[in-house]
């Protein structure tokens, strides 16, 4: 409970409160007073710790950074970069809209995949109430129903229990892989270009990584951060360990004297199309306008990308729905026949 994040809501309406505060000329240490009265007892808390740090004189960016478990990354890295430069409250509101886009796509692929997902649950109580039901139900020569589903669970309250407990399993099963590729377990993220290579999702995925990339890299240029740290923060906003195993990769070739298309290229974990797309980026204009530019780009591409991702889950998800009910429907009809058909030989035998 006390290691939970700051969500993408609260983190992009802290930003605009403190922006706006900042620009408006509000004193550090009132704002962040400000804030410990806002949100849950874990922020008021975290709060609350920030300002007793900026009390003592440091920073905000360093104060935040003893609260690491609780703050993005990137929130501490931009508020350090907006220090520096003197750029915070711009820095900030920027950010802020940064946020606010991701919460939106957020939301959009959870209205996306809510019906579909409202359809699978109905489906799996249908054949609760059906195992249910047949458990209910006494044949006219009496004993038990048979189980005319055809998948072994049983009838009555044990099958319902054993439905439910494999539906369970595989939830868990699926969680714990999502996870476990997030965490990079075994080292799994090293399959993203396969991943990437799975029709229309992986293309959409590829395009949503990239879209937080280019964002993150030009709020980090545009708030004065070296082109170094810049793509390593946007290494770090993939949420990938593929991607920020590049990281030593793009030092080595920016200090070699290469630019960022080249440095980008010797990582080989982008595609040439983007590589192509950033060079063009470059010789367009300043580092941070035209990565602004790239970035506008790419999040329509992203939210588009989003819809895709969506309708291919919820797709998949009807599909599973569709075919599911389809098989038990045929191995119903197939058990009922094979009685009928059993029936009629030991009637004929007599």
């Amino acid at each position: 409970m006390f290691s939970r994040r700051m969500s993408l809501r609260s983190t992009a309406n802290f930003c605009r409160r403190v922006g706006i505060s900042f620009k408006a000329g509000v004193d550090i240490l009132r704002v962040i007073d400000s804030e410990s009265r806002h949100g849950n007892n874990r922020q008021r808390s975290v709060m609350s710790a920030v300002h007793a740090e900026l009390r003592k004189g440091n920073q905000l960016h360093t104060a935040m950074k003893e609260q690491a478990s609780f703050f993005p990354p990137l929130l501490i890295a931009m508020t350090n970069a907006g220090e520096v430069t003197g750029s915070l409250d711009r820095t900030l509101i920027a950010l802020a809209d940064y946020y606010d886009e991701r919460v939106k796509l957020y939301k959009e692929f959870l209205s996306r995949i809510t019906w579909p997902m409202i359809q699978l649950i109905a489906a799996i109580n249908i054949l609760a109430l059906l195992l249910m039901v047949l458990g209910m139900l006494k044949p006219a020569g009496g004993g038990e129903m048979a189980d005319i589903t055809g998948l072994g669970l049983g009838i009555g309250m044990p099958g319902v229990l054993r439905l439910y407990a494999y539906v369970i399993f595989f939830g868990l099963m699926i969680a714990t892989m999502i996870i476990g590729f997030q965490k990079n377990v075994a080292g799994v993220q090293n399959l993203v270009p396969v991943l990437y290579k799975v029709p229309v999702a992986g293309t959409a995925l590829q395009t949503i990584t990239l879209s937080r990339f280019c964002w993150t890299l030009a709020l980090s240029l545009e708030a004065g951060v070296d082109p170094i740290r810049s793509i390593n923060l946007g290494l770090d906003a993939t949420d990938s360990d593929y991607y920020r195993s590049a990281k030593d990769d793009v030092e080595k070739s920016i200090r070699g004297g290469s630019d960022m298309g080249e440095a980008l290229l010797a990582t080989g974990v982008f595609p040439d199309e983007f590589i192509t797309e950033i060079e063009v980026a470059e010789m367009s204009g300043t580092d941070a306008e035209a990565m602004h530019h790239l970035a506008a780009q790419y999040d329509i591409r992203a939210k588009s990308a989003m819809r895709t991702l969506a309708s291919f889950a919820s797709g998949l998800v009807w599909a599973l729905v569709v075919i599911g009910m389809v098989v038990l429907i045929l191995r119903m009809l197939m058990t009922v026949g094979g009685m009928y058909s059993n029936a009629i030989n030991d009637a004929s035998n007599i």
